[in-house]
């Protein structure tokens, strides 16, 4: 604002000196006096002015005519030229136009006319590495693979391209289902560009694919160093990553990285049930069996799940049902109202004859979440009461037509899986995986193999039936209280 008023002061300024010089002149007497050649022109002030301006524009007419004659002759001997450039920046502009209509053709998926955009965009400007792209684009919006390969190919030729030319090729490749490929050319693009956000997801999705656990590692750091993920979620992701690098020194015999692998993977996420699982069973072989309760109380009190509860109890395998009861006491408190702390509570009490209690930790589970787990509990509860053998089949009967509760379950895609991986078999997703109910429910055909001991343990009762022992097993983890 004060600017445009300042202009303005000197605008006005400027307009009111010419205008006192002007009146100056008119009003100041004489005439000016012009000899040459033995000639004389007399001039009134005002006629003087006149003939400046007229001389000045004379002399820039003839300078423009001689400044044309010039390039005319520079342009006749082959040499650049205002007039070449002329031409040339009307070419370039006919071709940035063309290019433009190819890219809104592109975007209304209109390939057709892309292509044709793109072709006149190239004859004009000659510049691949401008219209390369849009033609390729087009190329894989009408189908022809072949020739959007060759395009992407011609953009790797050019270094401000390359990096273009190689996600192109990489995601021809995925369309193809050559993950391998695909991973290759991904590295490739990494090394170009580090930091861009779509190649970094594509590429961690790729290296959890192909169990490039250490590649992936990279990848998830260049993202976290980007700030492209939330620390957070780059913590959850590296514990992922050390559990399942943890795994496979496992598999390897490497028992050194796998330790610190799963005590690192349980630092980064204490509440990561495989983690927890692994980091106590650690812990238990170095012979730091009170650390072990601590990690898993810690895991059972974010998420209870029948795993924490195996591994609590291979703290101690040897102790008597009702000194494991009493040990469990401090996991099970951790979340007393959780349904799994209940199914735990009726299991141990079932594992040391307490029927009553079994019963009182089960509480009303059997009727508000009726699973397989939760009824054939209760028909164990029933049988150990000497309940009438026609009212353990009919809880035996619900539970082999009861859904079987929570599972591993993909969140992308909902594939169910029958433990815990880091990478959904479904979809290839990293770490999607969480213990809960399936939307669409699959009815179990028997009963799960960690009821089996609890029906056929040896028990005061009425004796059981052979026939019934076998229509209730099937494969599966031993639970806490016979583990």
């Amino acid at each position: 604002m004060l600017w445009s008023l300042i202009k303005i002061f000197i605008f006005v300024a400027i307009a009111v000196a010419l205008a006192f010089g002007l009146a100056w002149v008119l009003e100041t007497p004489g005439e000016v006096v012009i000899a040459f050649a033995g000639r004389e022109w007399s001039l009134t002030p005002v006629g003087t002015l006149i003939a400046l301006v007229v001389l000045l524009v004379a002399a820039i007419v003839v300078l423009k005519i001689l400044s044309f004659l010039y390039a005319l002759g520079r342009f006749l001997l082959g040499d650049e030229t205002a007039l070449t450039r002329h031409f040339s920046r009307a070419r370039e502009r006919r071709g940035f136009n063309a290019l433009s209509d190819g890219m809104i053709a592109l975007a209304a998926g209109d390939s057709r006319q892309a292509a044709k955009k793109a072709a006149k965009a190239e004859r004009l400007l000659g510049r691949k590495d401008v219209t390369g792209l849009v033609q390729a684009q087009a190329a894989e919006l009408n189908g022809d693979k072949t020739k959007a390969i060759g395009y992407y190919k011609t953009l790797l030729e050019d270094r401000r391209t390359r990096f273009v030319g190689v996600s192109g090729l990489m995601r021809q490749k995925l369309e193809e289902g050559d993950t391998t490929t695909a991973l290759a050319l991904a590295k490739k693009a990494f090394a170009l560009r580090p930091d861009n956000p779509a190649l970094l997801r594509t590429l961690f999705d790729l290296q959890s694919r192909e169990q490039d656990w250490s590649g992936a590692r990279e990848t998830l750091n260049a993202s976290v160093h980007s700030r492209l993920l939330p620390r957070d979620v780059g913590h959850r992701r590296d514990a992922v990553l050390s559990l399942a690098d943890a795994r496979v020194a496992a598999e390897e015999g490497n028992t050194a990285r796998r330790n610190d692998a799963a005590l690192q993977a349980n630092k980064l996420a204490p509440t990561l049930v495989p983690a927890a699982v692994l980091a106590s069973q650690v812990l238990v072989e170095k012979n730091m069996p009170r650390k072990a309760q601590k990690v898993l109380n810690r895991a059972w009190a974010a998420n209870p799940h029948p795993d924490l509860a195996a591994a609590y109890a291979a703290i101690v395998p040897d102790e008597t049902p009702q000194a494991r009861r009493k040990r469990f006491e401090s996991l099970i408190s951790a979340a007393p109202r959780d349904a799994e702390s209940k199914l735990l509570g009726a299991e141990l009490a079932l594992a040391a004859e307490d029927f009553p209690g079994a019963r009182k930790a089960l509480g009303d589970l059997a009727e508000t979440n009726p699973t397989t787990r939760s009824l054939a509990l209760m028909a164990a509860i029933e049988r150990g009461q000497g309940a009438p053998e026609a009212e353990v089949r009919a809880w035996l009967a619900r539970a082999i037509d009861a859904p079987r509760g929570p599972q591993w379950v993909c969140e992308k895609c909902g594939h169910v899986h029958p433990a815990w991986i880091p990478v959904c078999e479904g979809c290839g997703a990293f770490d999607t995986l969480a213990w809960k109910t399936p939307k669409v429910e699959e009815t179990s055909s028997h009963a799960p193999a960690s009821m089996l001991p609890l029906l056929i343990d040896p028990v005061e009762g009425p004796a059981e039936d052979p026939q019934d022992a076998s229509d209730e097993g099937e494969e599966g983890q031993p639970s806490a209280a016979t583990a």
